[in-house]
């Protein structure tokens, strides 16, 4: 089962709640952090690493001695990738998405596959479970294809923890896709509601099922739990405010190490997730 933990809003817990449920699992267990541009589930977990690789995009590269300017990949592209003018030809790699569609419409020959590196993807052990997550090149726009290369590391024998990177954008989406459930980790503030429905909005648009935890619940106000409630989405959790877990972050310790007795709790969700 791939269990995919998404937030909409950034800071609402949504790393705390992937680790605690990769570490409540009883049998071998796969934990994907997707969030390239900022994993930090290795913080928590200290994974050994294993093996690293680099990851590219194939972009790209003008022969401009057997480009005769027609200007049909120009015209093909969608993100002005590469542009002519009169005699000149420039090609944009940082905008090119790698559709490959510009090396088939260019009967000229006049267009070479070149690489470009976003990112490393790494794997490693953190006890029984099994870690992946990929790190996005600083100042590197395209976080879509790193995230696909991390999730093609998926192992469909395990549990599969799959930590999204926050918001509702296609780093999101592309995460989200094909897991059999998503946890929306949500926190009780106005601005915790308003991109909690943006959340649901999408997670319906896909098709995929879903359910919400309030971290933080006692603290803000009860219209997200009420909202929740009007438009029957279940809540599976809420998790209180408490000093220890804040202090327990930030030295790196995972909530059910702080709070050990929430631990059954994850375990307990698990098991509701997987029956």
């Amino acid at each position: 089962m791939k269990i995919a933990i998404a937030s909409g809003k950034g800071g609402t817990g949504k790393t705390t709640v992937a680790i605690s449920l990769a570490l409540a699992t009883k049998g071998p267990a796969q934990y994907v952090d997707c969030d390239v541009e900022e994993p930090n589930g290795h913080i928590f977990l200290r994974p050994d690493i294993t093996s690293s690789r680099e990851i590219f995009l194939t972009v790209p590269g003008i022969i401009e001695e057997k480009c005769t300017f027609c200007g049909k990949c120009r015209d093909l592209c969608q993100f002005n990738a590469i542009t002519v003018f009169g005699k000149t030809i420039m090609s944009f790699p940082e905008l090119c998405h790698s559709c490959g569609g510009c090396f088939l419409v260019c009967s000229d020959e006049a267009i070479a596959e070149e690489k470009r590196l976003i990112g490393v993807m790494e794997k490693g052990t953190a006890g029984k479970i099994d870690f992946v997550h990929g790190i996005l090149r600083v100042g590197e726009a395209m976080a879509v294809p790193l995230i696909e290369a991390v999730k093609d590391e998926i192992d469909n024998d395990r549990l599969v923890i799959v930590d999204a990177p926050p918001g509702t954008s296609c780093p999101v989406v592309a995460t989200v896709t094909n897991s059999d459930y998503t946890l929306l980790v949500t926190e009780p503030t106005p601005f915790g509601l308003h991109d909690l429905k943006l959340a649901v909005g999408v997670l319906r648009k896909l098709d995929i099922p879903f359910g919400v935890i309030i971290n933080r619940s006692d603290l803000g106000d009860k219209k997200t739990e009420e909202w929740c409630h009007e438009e029957k989405i279940k809540i599976h959790m809420k998790i209180p405010f408490d000093r220890k877990i804040a202090e327990g972050y930030a030295v790196g310790a995972p909530l059910t190490e702080s709070r050990p007795e929430l631990h059954g709790s994850f375990a307990a969700l698990l098991e509701e997730l997987q029956s």
